[in-house]
């Protein structure tokens, strides 16, 4: 009996020394409870977080692990420890691992939610965080700028997590370079779902930044791959690379509005990457090149439409002699073995010239170097719609090599140049609703450049020493790739994926009914309102996607008795309101619609259709940091109003404003005294789309009587303006309208009656925001 147990005991010692990770359980219920674990870990053991929620907790996590023990802190189910509230995580040491956490519902009380350091010195190595999701966790405030995730240190890496809803300012991932301990540090960050990161409506909206325009010089050496990028709207860069010799390889980029930008810092390489739009939408975006040695190969860009800072292939003119934060010129840069798919333009030199605006900015900000040694070769364009025009020369590409391209313009003819070959292509089926030229390719010279033999692999992953051709995939046999199946990224208990839910319609008769129905509805649901009148005294609080309607033939009128400066409908965070065929009154002290005053931390809506809105102080008053995708009034009349729709408090000319999209379409205005439209971005930024204003098929009569500026319409800084079809009658103004002709501001059609004019500024002086 001895023998036996003597052997009994062998095996357990000898399965233990095979199982070197066995680690030692440390269950912890609490916040005290977690404190004392971490002051008394040791490598091997694994803290265990019980399951629930963990509000206003600032956890710091710190332990020397080693790779074959590291300390992990993990959830007790993953997905099921909430941290709420005001909260935030902090990690420092080495061979740390978190795991499983969901932070929601709160915000950080710091600069970051989660950062790789718990002081300036003390900073995490070998360390990662994986598996867990950041979802909505913002600021209280659009203004207040934080990052999710700040990488700091050596060897770390942001695995396996889904991110998501970031609105207030600063990236959502950044990894810093400040101090040595931190320089070289070949972090990865990979396998990641970076969820939709709305459109914030100014600068400061990457999903992840890469150093900084101060420490451009440094090299990062980080890696970025085999992400899922999915509507990362933010800003103009979804990536931007400020340092040097990162890799960025295998992500999907789908249906995001930006690029890959090489903003600061050289030797990038961008390499086997999916830039996927819908062939509609002109804002998704490629790469865009700036500074010094990159490579961008094996790249496929499958109906991107986004144009000129957005454009599939972007290669911008530089500053002579730039400062660090500005942009150097492009030198020594290969763009090859890449696959445009309906892709309009897809290169596109000299980006960014601004030569013509040189009366109103210094000329230290004058893009004027073009790019030079810059090799463009081995590429495949196929349009099914032909493109006249696949190269687009903003400034001369005369330090450009093009050798080895082809392009099938499906008959469509175009400019000639050396270099880019006119054939005839047939599109195979690749998987994941893409279809790509492959075959019929063999018959081009492969162009070799300098180092080109590195370039082993296609996109795919198939080796181009056997039988290599030009184009991101070679020709080989039954590709079927899934790039969309999102169960591939992200943290493996979580989904993004929402079920369609019917709408719920709740009819109600009086006022004291919608009061209590609104509350009661859920979002996506519709109040119907009897045919009537409804008196309000209270602010009915929007934050939830509603719509209001009438029910029968006839209109329901809602009187609004409130407050002076109180608003009928209370534009609150998550609020969305759709309002239609409704009549709305109030006592020329109040408003019909505004935003919180202030914690906006997250977007609201309003869409006004059929309408009429009279006798309020403003129809909309939307408050600074408050911020809207969109406001659309359409086939509405608004009347003897002191204002009308304001959004013109984002003044720190920082680029910033208040909504993305504002349409005004067959409406009429009569009788309101200023800011009939104010609409205002300030700073000369060219981070973002810089809103959107269009106003079609209107009357505005009377109007603009107390306008200081003797502006009707005033649009200061908005990028895209388009008014056309109005008729401008008996407005007592100087100007219906001034337009930045300088930006894509416009206009047709109009008839202006004793009403000024319209009148074109090609450039306007802007504050510069660097």
């Amino acid at each position: 009996m001895k023998h036996i147990f003597s052997i009994f005991c062998l095996i357990l010692v000898i399965a233990s020394c095979s199982n070197p990770k066995s680690n030692n359980l440390i269950q912890v219920s609490n916040i005290d409870e977690l404190n004392a674990a971490i002051d008394s870990c040791k490598a091997g053991d694994n803290i265990v977080l019980a399951n629930g929620i963990w509000k206003n907790v600032e956890i710091k996590f710190t332990g020397e692990g080693t790779e074959e023990k590291p300390i992990i802190l993990k959830a007790e189910t993953a997905g099921k420890v909430y941290i709420e509230g005001v909260s935030s995580l902090e990690i420092s040491g080495s061979y740390l691992e978190v795991n499983g956490l969901f932070f929601r519902n709160g915000h950080s009380p710091k600069d970051n939610v989660i950062a790789f350091r718990t002081s300036e010195k003390d900073v995490a190595n070998h360390s990662k965080v994986t598996n867990c999701v950041i979802l909505d966790f913002n600021n209280l405030e659009r203004d207040q700028d934080n990052l999710w995730v700040q990488l700091y240190g050596k060897h770390n890496e942001l695995s396996n997590c889904y991110i998501a809803g970031k609105t207030n300012g600063g990236p959502t991932v950044r990894v810093d370079l400040k101090g040595n301990q931190s320089i070289r540090n070949y972090h990865k960050i990979i396998n990641n779902h970076f969820g939709p990161r709305p459109r914030k409506g100014g600068a400061r909206g990457e999903t992840i930044q890469l150093g900084s325009s101060f420490t451009s010089m440094s090299p990062s050496n980080t890696l970025i791959a085999n992400n899922l990028f999915e509507e990362c709207n933010g800003e103009v860069e979804i990536i931007s690379s400020k340092t040097n010799f990162n890799i960025i390889k295998n992500n999907v980029f789908y249906k995001s509005e930006g690029s890959v930008v090489t903003r600061h810092g050289n030797y990038v390489t961008v390499d086997g990457n999916y830039f996927i739009g819908d062939g509609v939408n002109e804002q998704y975006g490629g790469i865009r090149i700036i500074n010094t040695g990159h490579w961008v190969i094996n790249n496929l860009f499958y109906k991107i439409k986004g144009k000129n800072f957005r454009s599939p292939i972007a290669i911008m003119n530089g500053i002579p002699k730039s400062p660090l934060n500005r942009y150097n010129q492009v030198t020594d840069v290969v763009v090859a073995y890449n696959t445009f798919v309906d892709s309009d333009s897809p290169w596109q030199f000299g980006v960014g010239t601004n030569i013509s605006q040189a009366d109103v900015l210094p000329e230290s900000e004058i893009r004027s170097a073009r790019a030079l040694r810059t090799e463009v070769v081995n590429n495949v364009i196929y349009n099914s719609k032909g493109d006249a025009n696949p190269i687009i020369e903003h400034d001369k590409a005369d330090g450009v090599t093009f050798a080895s391209n082809i392009i099938d313009n499906n008959g469509v003819p175009f400019e000639k140049r050396e270099g880019l070959t006119a054939s005839e292509l047939k599109l195979t089926d690749i998987g994941s609703d893409l279809r790509v030229p492959i075959s019929g390719l063999s018959d081009v010279e492969v162009y070799h450049g300098f180092d080109f033999e590195t370039i082993t692999e296609d996109l795919i992953g198939n080796p181009r020493s056997k039988s290599n051709q030009i184009g991101a995939i070679l020709n080989v046999d039954n590709i079927n790739l899934d790039l969309l199946d999102k169960s591939k990224y992200g943290a493996d208990w979580y989904s993004n994926e929402v079920e369609a839910k019917e709408p719920k319609t709740h009819t109600v008769a009086n006022a004291s009914e919608l009061i209590a129905k609104l509350k009661e509805a859920e979002s996506g649901d519709i109040i119907d309102l009897s045919f009537g009148v409804f008196t309000i005294d209270e602010s009915l609080i929007i934050d939830k996607s509603i719509t209001i309607k009438s029910s029968g033939d006839g209109k329901a009128q809602i009187i609004f008795s409130g407050k002076e400066n109180t608003p009928l409908f209370q534009l609150s965070p998550y609020g969305k309101l759709t309002l239609k065929q409704v009549i709305l009154e109030g006592n020329k002290f109040n408003y019909a619609f505004a935003s919180l005053k202030k914690n906006m931390s997250n977007h609201f809506g309003l869409n006004v259709s059929e309408c009429e809105i009279s006798n309020f102080n403003y129809v909309l008053r939307v408050y600074k940091q408050a911020f809207s995708e969109e406001i659309t009034f359409k086939n509405t009349s608004i009347a003897d109003c002191e204002n009308g729709i304001e959004l013109s408090e984002e003044t720190n000319d920082r680029g910033d404003y208040n909504t993305e999209y504002l349409t005004i379409d067959n409406c009429s205005f009569n009788n309101v005294k200023q800011n009939v439209i104010d609409y205002y971005r300030g700073g000369y930024d060219e981070s973002t789309i810089g809103g959107n204003l269009l106003i079609t098929n209107s009357t505005f009569t009377n109007c603009g009587e107390k306008e200081k500026n003797k502006r009707l319409l005033n649009h200061n800084g908005i990028v895209n303006v388009n008014i056309n079809n109005n008729t401008f009658k008996n407005n007592p103004v100087r100007y219906v309208s001034i337009l930045w002709g300088a930006k894509n501001n416009v206009e047709s059609n109009n008839t202006v009656i004793n009403s000024g004019e319209i009148k074109t500024e090609e450039n306007l002086v802007m504050t510069l925001m660097y």
